[in-house]
């Protein structure tokens, strides 16, 4: 009986190994969909319930120009603020530009703010986008853009209106060319 209950002992023992080791295992090596997967962008814009004007903004782009946020009064202009080490914010990016060639003609225009990096970093992950962007790449090195503008994380969007006002904010990873998102801006653009 001794012996019995000494071999039933050494099978459960072994059994239970196996289970842990496969447990273990299905733990450590997640399916390839499931960790591939990011979460979904999301598709809308959060209204400011009182516009207020927006913060100064004047940096040099990636080809060393000077930009400013008050050369572009009279258009609905998109200041989104990113960082290439930003998984959202590497993925809003092509929707962005789509949201750009659509909209542009009829007064939208697309300033991306990219925080803390030079423009070697920002010119390498861009090349690397399709579509690649067309609109003003700004850099932002010393965050002193990001103070201005009160930005807790990135990335963080503001729509500002023809008259200077912000207007909507996105904190987040967004699909901008949704059609909610274009449906928010379309009646604010100054040309129909």
């Amino acid at each position: 009986m001794k012996g019995n209950l000494k071999m039933s002992f050494v099978r459960a023992e072994s059994g239970m190994k196996r289970c842990l080791f496969a447990l273990l295992l299905a733990c450590a090596s997640p399916h390839p969909a499931v960790a591939a997967d990011p979460p979904p962008l999301t598709h809308g814009l959060t209204t400011i319930t009182e516009p207020r004007p927006a913060p100064a903004l004047r940096l040099t782009d990636l080809d060393g120009g000077m930009r400013d946020l008050a050369d572009l009064k009279g258009k609905l202009v998109v200041v989104n603020f990113w960082a290439t080490w930003c998984p959202p914010c590497r993925r809003e990016m092509p929707s962005l530009e789509r949201l750009n060639r659509q909209l542009q003609g009829r007064g939208l225009a697309v300033l991306a703010v990219d925080v803390g990096e030079d423009a070697d970093t920002v010119f390498a992950f861009t090349g690397q986008l399709e579509p690649a962007p067309t609109f003003p790449l700004l850099l932002d090195r010393d965050s002193a853009a990001l103070s201005r503008w009160k930005i807790k994380g990135l990335p963080t969007t503001f729509i500002i209106d023809p008259r200077g006002q912000v207007i909507f904010r996105a904190v987040g990873g967004r699909e901008f060319d949704h059609e909610s998102v274009v449906g928010q801006l379309l009646p604010l653009l100054p040309n129909p």
